[in-house]
């Protein structure tokens, strides 16, 4: 049947424009005016009353939600929980995230993530962030988890069916020889929780590294003499940043300058959000740790940071509070750059002709009123 999307602002490519988007199949027909005669045929209507139709938010680092903790239960039932959690909140793809933990873990996560891809409306693969990382930046991370990249690790990495898989790694703690094995066999590579030198960044980007995994955070810091992971990450002009816009992981005047160095096109919003997103439950276990939200931040008990309580409608609505940039930018900046990071720009992050009609409509305070995947409804 033909959906047609009436009375709305649409979010184009040139901006919010009073269009109708005609719906068949799941994909995106037409983005046209309300007297083509397409609209009148459409078998069914979906009045947006004067509020705007976004594109779906994609998020590549999602820890938990719902009450849910993916390390706990790399499942897909929990992916699926995980999704409906933060759908409620405009994400209509998402990266279930594991954080470092055992190789048959994360092979179980790996394993329900290419179910997933197939049965759980937005689940795109799988983050696994870690354990080849840098005590020296280990954050929350359990260092007794960290191991080398090792023969049985890449086989691991590269075994996911269905999907796309990003892993984050220090690159001082392998090689850029493994980095381009992993890119070679379409594993998508961030650097993160690393104490690299810009030298040994470098290094990786031209290995096949394309990514930075909240940025500025756990990394090596840009300084005069030492640019550091910071300084290769904002010198570098083909990698994608991702970023954490709570006003509490990073200054804003921090993310600031690295909007002018890399502009809005290479930064992602992300949220890193935990259990605690979407459930009034505001504590949660982490690998036996205990975690508190507290004042909306997530920490444990000596006030390390450990992930977020943020949301993607909220991290939307703080870059243009924070960082200063319209709100068509702040969109952009989580539906269509992290769909192009992960290779699916041709299919997602827009309202446009042949693209999947993953949709939400939105108050102009960004309150989620209706989410599409695919054009279903939740």
């Amino acid at each position: 049947m033909l959906t047609a999307f009436i009375n709305g602002r649409v979010l184009t490519d040139a901006g919010f424009a009073d269009k109708a988007v005609l719906v068949e199949n799941g994909r995106i027909s037409a983005v046209t005016g309300a007297e083509d005669p397409a609209v009148a045929r459409a078998g069914h209507k979906i009045d947006l009353c004067g509020q705007m139709l976004l594109p779906g938010f994609i998020d590549i680092q999602v820890n938990g939600g719902g009450g849910v903790l993916f390390n706990d239960q790399p499942t897909v039932e929990a992916i699926r929980a995980i999704g409906a959690a933060h759908r409620r909140f405009g994400t209509t793809g998402f990266l279930p995230t594991l954080i470092s933990d055992d190789l048959e873990r994360i092979g179980e996560a790996i394993a329900a993530a290419g179910r997933a891809a197939a049965e759980v409306p937005g689940a795109l693969g799988v983050h696994i962030e870690g354990p080849f990382l840098n005590q020296e930046r280990k954050g929350i991370h359990d260092p007794a988890k960290f191991r080398r990249l090792d023969e049985r690790a890449l086989q691991l990495l590269t075994s996911l069916e269905r999907g796309r898989l990003l892993v984050t790694l220090a690159p001082e703690m392998t090689t850029p020889e493994m980095i381009a094995r992993l890119a070679g066999a379409g594993v998508i590579v961030a650097a993160g929780h690393t104490d690299g030198t810009y030298e040994e960044i470098v290094a990786a980007l031209k290995a096949g590294l394309t990514g930075f995994t909240h940025l500025f955070n756990a990394m090596s810091p840009l300084a005069t003499r030492r640019p550091g992971v910071v300084g290769a990450a904002l010198d570098d002009t083909k990698s994608w940043c991702g970023i954490i816009v709570d006003g509490s992981h990073v200054a804003p005047a921090a993310l600031r300058v690295a909007l002018k160095t890399r502009g809005a096109d290479k930064l992602m919003l992300v949220t890193d959000g935990m259990p605690s997103v979407g459930s009034e439950t505001k504590t949660f276990l982490l690998q036996g740790r205990a975690i508190s939200v507290v004042d909306g931040i997530c920490v444990d008990e000596n006030g390390v940071l450990a992930g977020t309580d943020l949301d993607m409608a909220g991290a939307v609505r703080n870059a243009t509070t924070m960082l200063g940039v319209d709100l068509p930018t702040a969109v952009r900046m989580a539906s269509r750059v992290p769909a192009e990071f992960l290779g699916l720009g041709h299919e997602l992050g827009r309202i446009a002709p042949g693209y999947r009609a993953d949709l939400v409509r939105a108050t102009d305070t960004m309150e989620i009123l209706e989410s599409w995947i695919g054009g279903e409804p939740n």
